[in-house]
């Protein structure tokens, strides 16, 4: 285990738990506003890469903080979708 990998990997742990709070305030409040939906995707999209680049990096540490950010961003995505827009769901 590097020093780099555990700073990043600590990071990307805690924006994992951090994105879970977003899934749960949306599913307290059973609405969404002032989030763009295609911010949401670009960052899950980019830890989908992040598993495939981190191992070649031999930072396993930042693949698993980097899993819990894909996990959390996709449950998101899918939290948005069904929540987007709460006035048609009346």
């Amino acid at each position: 285990m590097e020093i780099p990998d555990l700073i990043n990997g600590s990071f990307e742990l805690l924006a994992g738990f951090f994105l879970l709070n977003n899934c749960f305030q949306v599913i307290k409040d059973k609405s969404v506003a002032g989030v763009s939906i295609i911010s949401v995707m670009f960052f899950t999209l980019w830890g989908f890469w992040n598993l495939y680049y981190y191992p070649h990096l031999n930072q396993m540490i930042s693949f698993f903080g980097g899993l819990l950010i894909v996990v959390a961003n996709t449950f998101w995505v899918v939290l948005l979708l069904k929540y987007r827009n709460p006035r048609k769901q009346l």
